[in-house]
Order: C-alpha cells, then structure tokens, then sequence
C-alpha cells in the first residue's frame, strides 16, 4: 500500500520557493523512518551496490577501484533497494512538487549522497540543469534534499544564493578543468558571498529548482553526513531556442564507461524494464521524453 502524503505548503511558502528559488521544510517524515533509511544507504554503500553499471561513483575524484571516495554517490538508489518505493518521504515529495510546479509534475530521478567522516569533500558550487545532457528541452525540475541526521556547517549543509533560479544557466565546468571529474562548478557569474546556509534537522528538508546556484562544504565531523535527494519535473518539451552544454561533451569519467559497457551487456533492457516498473506509462509526456533519451543513449553507447 503506498504511503499517504501529511505536508501541505502555505501561500507563502510557495510563494517564497517561486521568489527565491529554494525554501526549507523542518520535517517531511518521521525519526523512524530516518532511522531505517539510515541503516538501507549504509548497506548500499558497503556493498557498492550499482557501480558495475556506473550508478555509484565518487563525484569529485577518478573513481579508481582502489582509491577510498570522497564524495561517493547512488544513482536510483531504488534499483537496488526496492523497500525505498514506498515511503513516507516519498510520497511527501511528491506531494511538495505538485504543490510547487502543478499537477502534471513526475518523479524524475533520484540519489544517495555521502560524505564521509573527517574526509567528505565539498560538493561544488552549480545548477542541476548544466548536468543534462540534452540541452534542448525546456526543464521546469526541483530537487527535495533531506539529511538523515542533523546537517551542519560542520559536516555540510546546503547552502544557496536567493533569486538564481530567474537567472539562466551560467557556464559550468569540470572542476581544476578535469574531465575525468563528474562533478560541474560554475565557472563565474555569481557571489559565493551571497550564499545562505540552511541547516536542518534529521527528516527536514530543503527544495530547490533547477537553476538555484547551491553547493554543500566538506564532512569535518567524525560521523558521516548522509542526504536522499528526490527528483521531480513537468516532462520536458522540446525547446524553442538551441543552447550548448559543452561542458558536458568532454567527459571522459570512469562511471560513463562502465555505464556504456553495462548496456552492451544487456543494460539497456534492464533500465528499460525499471522505467516500466516505475510507471513511466503513466504520463504520455514522461513516456515520449525517456523513449527519445533512450534511443540517444543507444547512439551514444
């Protein structure tokens, strides 16, 4: 049975997210479920759950075999955990989402994010809209983070600059101009200066858009910092006006060849058959987008 949504936005808050392209929730599920989903990303990590199809990869380094990640990351984390489908958090998400961008919103992607203790490094300053690889869509997507214990300064909050989600996407790239790197930083056109910090409790949350400029410090503490980011958007629709992410053309990281090495093993049919459990059919609009990023990424392997 899957779980019933108990947060509702006021006028002002949804107001605020529109103005400031961020806003922060202090709870948008339960300590015990904290707790359980705290004991899943454990275990997923441990056991490198995904990363022989390229879905858990350190962010900020080359992602050797034998190098200990600074900033490990799970792609879908509910591919390899399927008790992650049906939780409160979830539907709660789901439910901010529709109150913020309307009801046509779906579910769009989602990620596991650790930084380990003493040793977790900053995540870059940047906009999640510069990671799509097809830049000629229009995007209307916003990211739910919520910590599965207290996020700090110390051990890397969120931290965003008001008012960039009106802006457009500012050029971006491959940190110390890496491309072996996966993680993006924007290269210019904002004040770091500007930025505001939001730490939260265990199971609150923050939500921003895809064009909010945001960035996390690094982990000092000497207990890990763990986040669950869900991902939603209206299906996007062709754009109007052609834009160029070269940043993204250059990549040459260890996480995408394992990912192409996977489809030609049979992936494709796999992710295929996850798109179909996760009820992509529903909406005709998410249907036609993911047949066309399938069919790229067909060209692409």
């Amino acid at each position: 049975m899957e779980a019933a949504s108990n947060v509702t936005l006021t006028p002002e808050q949804i107001a605020s997210f529109h103005e400031q392209g961020f806003l922060v929730l202090p709870a948008v599920t339960s300590q015990e479920e904290v707790a359980d989903l705290r004991q899943v990303f454990d275990r997923l990590f441990a056991s490198k759950a995904g990363r022989k199809e390229g879905a858990q990869f350190d962010m900020v380094g080359h992602d050797d075999d034998d190098a200990a990640p600074a900033l490990p990351q799970i792609i879908n984390p509910v591919n390899y955990a399927p008790e992650l489908r049906d939780t409160h958090y979830r539907a709660n998400a789901l439910a901010i989402a529709r109150q913020l961008l309307g009801p046509e919103v779906t579910p769009a992607f989602e990620h596991a994010i650790l930084k380990p203790a003493e040793r977790g490094a900053a995540t870059p300053w940047h906009q999640d809209e510069a990671f799509r690889v097809d830049p000629d869509f229009e995007y209307q997507q916003l990211s739910i983070w919520m910590p599965l214990q207290e996020a700090t300064l110390e051990n890397g909050c969120m931290e965003y600059i008001p008012g960039t989600n009106k802006g457009e996407v500012l050029p971006h790239r491959s940190p110390g101009s890496d491309t072996k790197v996966h993680a993006l930083e924007c290269a210019e056109g904002f004040d770091p200066a500007k930025a505001v910090p939001c730490p939260l409790p265990a199971g609150g949350a923050t939500i921003h858009s895809g064009r909010t400029l945001h960035h996390a410090g690094p982990n000092l503490t000497n207990m890990p910092r763990r986040a669950y980011v869900l991902g939603f958007e209206i299906p996007p629709k062709p754009s109007a006006q052609a834009r160029d992410f070269y940043w993204n053309r250059d990549k040459q990281t260890a996480n995408r060849e394992r990912k192409r090495a996977w489809r030609r093993r049979g992936g494709v049919l796999v992710e295929v058959g996850r798109k179909l459990r996760g009820g992509v059919w529903r909406s005709p609009g998410r249907l036609l987008f993911e047949v066309r990023r399938a069919l790229r990424a067909l060209k692409g392997s």
